[in-house]
């Protein structure tokens, strides 16, 4: 398998970094615009899609800031979730750190900003 090469994204999100925080660290957030389930035991999300089930560890996360998720199926790959907040205009963004092999980074952003187009339709922001 190739090497995975890192990509960032980053999208404008209308909402609190609070109200934010919680769809991206929560199970029940996730599971809202994310995966189509999500479980949690002790620092292990299972993400399920079309009854396909990924495990990652939350292996940083700061309080309405950050959710870092390392798969443990694809080591030492992992993907990120920072809440940012612009200080003097209190916009708010969400950035996202992947990874994806070098052919595949347009299709991976793709899917990444058709779940972020449903997480904030989930916000009605």
């Amino acid at each position: 398998m190739p090497d995975k090469k890192k990509f960032n994204l980053e999208y404008e999100i209308k909402s609190s970094p609070r109200i934010l925080y919680s769809f991206l660290s929560e199970p029940n957030g996730l599971s809202q615009w994310f995966a189509d389930d999500v479980n949690v035991r002790d620092q292990i999300y299972t993400f399920t899609w079309d009854d396909e089930q990924h495990r990652a560890k939350l292996v940083n996360a700061k309080e309405n800031k950050l959710v870092r998720f390392k798969w443990l199926d694809d080591e030492p790959y992992y993907f990120e979730l920072e809440v940012v907040q612009d200080e003097l205009t209190n916009d708010v963004a969400l950035a996202i750190t992947d990874f994806a092999a070098e052919d595949a980074i347009a299709e991976r952003r793709l899917i990444w900003d058709n779940q972020i187009d449903y997480l904030i339709s989930v916000l009605g922001a």
